[in-house]
């Protein structure tokens, strides 16, 4: 490290909901830390993660899902996602291999114009489409904003990351460390444990329950020797009607929810979990700016 330039800035990565920002930040940094559905909107908050090695280190921002806000909880991630490129060294804007741009993609493109920060663009799920689509889609982008480089990835097989990595150092300036080598996030453990069981609810609900879910750990406690920890979780809904499907017939939706995040908590404690779920109502909660504080979407740290 003495003998070779130590580079090292912020990256926020930005894009249309559901395009596969947290996948790729996982995959980056070899530690599952956000949260992935297929479900828009699934990253409510901006994360902030770590990736380090000889050459420097990188700090990852996953931002929410840039989008027209349909009530306080939208605008707040709007927010978070925009405050984002103003803050960082280098954006990386996430687009599908489309032939042509669509309109949420252009009020993108028209926001990065305004910006000075430099932009790679990043065409992910190259893995779902032939190579003549993806040069199809270079083509479309290309002269839409000047880009520092174009990089085609798949985030979920993990092609291509190495390339990526590469243009990510040679565009980074010299730079201290500014987090321990084994650093990967700055998220509390608790707020990692509340939105690994907010994905499974998302996955598990199909489209029956929409967005209007937010998880609260009201116990995290580690018993003596240490061999198992107790979590006692809340997951919060709108309405009667949908406290009824989260727990489902029998609580049987309650409980494979429960299993699933278990499985996940123990992968990031590293040790056997004890989860109790409860459910509670809070009506119109994502329009009320103390739900949403309470909740963890604190729009005065953003």
């Amino acid at each position: 490290m003495e003998n070779k330039k130590y580079r090292s800035g912020f990256a926020t990565l930005i894009g249309r909901p559901n395009v596969g920002k947290s996948t790729l930040m996982n995959h980056l940094i070899g530690q599952k830390i956000a949260i992935t559905s297929k479900k828009p909107q699934t990253t409510r908050n901006r994360i902030q993660t770590v990736y380090s090695e000889e050459r420097g280190q990188i700090v990852f921002l996953d931002t929410p899902g840039i989008h027209k806000a349909k009530n306080k909880l939208g605008e707040f991630m709007v927010h978070a996602a925009q405050d984002a490129l103003r803050e960082v060294d280098l954006i990386l804007w996430l687009v599908e291999p489309a032939k042509f741009i669509g309109e949420g993609d252009r009020a993108i493109a028209e926001q990065l114009s305004k910006c000075e920060t430099p932009v790679v663009l990043v065409i992910n799920k190259i893995d779902t489409v032939k190579k003549e689509e993806i040069l199809t889609c270079i083509n479309a982008y290309k002269d839409l904003l000047e880009f520092i480089e174009i990089v085609p990835v798949s985030a979920l097989k993990g092609e291509n990351q190495k390339e990526l990595l590469d243009v990510l150092f040679r565009h980074l300036p010299e730079g201290p460390m500014y987090f321990d080598e084994d650093t990967i996030t700055d998220q509390p453990e608790r707020q990692i444990v509340a939105e690994l069981i907010r994905e499974k609810a998302l996955r598990l609900l199909g489209e029956e329950v929409p967005h209007g879910i937010a998880v609260v750990i009201e116990q995290m406690k580690e018993r003596p020797g240490g061999k198992m920890m107790d979590i006692d979780a809340t997951i919060i809904c709108e309405r009667d009607s949908h406290k009824g499907i989260i727990i489902g017939k029998k609580g049987v939706m309650l409980k494979n929810i429960g299993t699933r995040a278990r499985e996940d908590i123990e992968g990031l404690l590293n040790t056997h979990v004890n989860l109790k779920l409860f459910v509670k109502v809070k009506k119109d909660w994502r329009d009320s700016d103390l739900l949403i504080k309470n909740y963890g979407y604190d729009t005065k740290e953003q």
